[in-house]
């Protein structure tokens, strides 16, 4: 079978989430035997090669604005797929539902991943927040099938549009590695340190950390793995919020094996995240068994089972209220090491790479085959 992904920054994946399901989906796919192509952006994939873990890899211009450049490349994509003769087209994001019916106009089914509800995000003015609300309409209607990796916004789609997408959760495997080169940079010890890892913008709420970490007496440290475009400002008012606290440490963006090893060592994981569906950070966090808090969106508690593998805390209330979690945690070791197990088990159980591919392969297969009986049916003779 071949198969486009498009919509995101390609891979190796180096930013975020959707970059990440895509490379870990796209090698698991082309593993199985199917001919995969990703489409990245030009001046965001480095990497040398056009070909990865078994995955081609196209790699072609935009316009690099904060508001232009993933529509912009995922259009330019799309009018290059029409001419690759591919089977099937996976589209990543809800903007892109836009652009979802370009392969379909030449008969190639479309499956959309819209993620969260992503105009609930700060960094929007006024009329892209509307876009991305008319967006998700129009993934109910533009792509073949459309899907999401969250209950919740299921629940969303279904009860804001009456239509229902499949549901098919994120991944979560992770190699756990022995502290190296990259605690030893940043001076960590292993099980002795907070972590939050994600963008550094004002949905993401990293100043709830910050307030609850500062009045907190502990010989942890805070370690905020990440960074942003586009958000100096908030950049900038995290760092005063740290002050001259020594204990608080920015690392900007840690990939591959570095990432791997500070997320081993973590004691507990801190996803303050305030929008979105599920997280790839906390999923991953849980995988690396570490105790959890989270920002009790929907999102967010879904994700852990509900309570059953880790803490929340009250995010409107914000620093104050992860300030008693992190307290009550801190002071009691052994509730750590329970949820630190409870999370690990409850990754494996429920956030499996391979069993995401598993229900990818039986969509795309339901997809193609539905096509195929609407394709026959007209044929037949009347």
């Amino acid at each position: 079978m071949k198969i486009a992904l498009i919509g995101t920054r390609g891979v190796p994946a180096s930013y975020s989430g959707f970059e990440t399901c895509v490379d870990q989906l796209g090698r698991r796919l082309a593993a199985r035997g199917h001919d995969v192509t990703v489409y990245c952006r030009s001046h965001h994939i480095t990497y040398p090669g056009d070909e990865y873990e078994g995955m081609k890899l196209v790699k072609l211009p935009t316009i690099r604005n904060k508001y232009l450049d993933t529509i912009v490349h995922t259009f330019i994509s799309s009018i290059h797929a029409l001419f690759q003769r591919f089977d099937v087209a996976l589209y990543f994001i809800a903007g892109n539902s836009l652009l979802s019916w370009i392969p379909r106009m030449i008969g190639v089914p479309t499956i959309l991943n819209v993620d969260g509800l992503d105009w609930h995000r700060e960094k929007w003015p006024f009329l892209a927040k509307k876009y991305i609300q008319f967006a998700e309409y129009l993934a109910t209607i533009f792509p073949t099938r459309f899907l999401t990796d969250s209950r919740h916004v299921q629940q969303y789609y279904r009860e804001r549009f009456h239509s229902e997408p499949a549901y098919i959760p994120y991944g979560s495997e992770v190699d756990i590695l022995p502290p190296g080169e990259t605690l030893k940079k940043f001076g960590l010890e292993p099980g002795k340190y907070i972590l939050f890892v994600g963008r550094l913008v004002p949905e993401n709420c990293v100043h709830h950390i910050l307030e609850a970490f500062r009045s907190i007496k502990t010989d942890l440290k805070c370690v905020i793995v990440g960074d942003a475009a586009y958000a100096e400002e908030y950049k900038a008012s995290l760092r005063a919020l740290a002050g001259d606290d020594d204990r608080i440490i920015f690392t900007g963006y840690i990939f591959g094996e570095g990432y791997q090893e500070m997320g081993s060592s973590a004691h507990i994981f801190v996803e303050s995240s305030g929008v979105g569906g599920t997280h790839p950070a906390l999923v991953e966090a849980m995988a690396f068994g570490s105790c959890v808090i989270v920002y009790n969106t929907p999102e967010n508690v879904e994700t852990i089972g509900g309570g059953e593998a880790g803490f929340s805390y009250d995010g409107k209330v914000g620093g104050e209220a992860l300030r008693e979690v992190l307290v009550r945690l801190i002071n009691n070791p052994d509730l750590v090491s329970e949820y630190r197990t409870k999370a690990q088990q409850f990754a494996r159980e429920h956030y499996s790479w391979d069993a995401v591919t598993d229900e990818y392969e039986q969509l795309i297969n339901e997809t193609l085959t539905r096509r195929k009986t609407r394709k026959s049916r007209s044929q037949a003779p009347q």
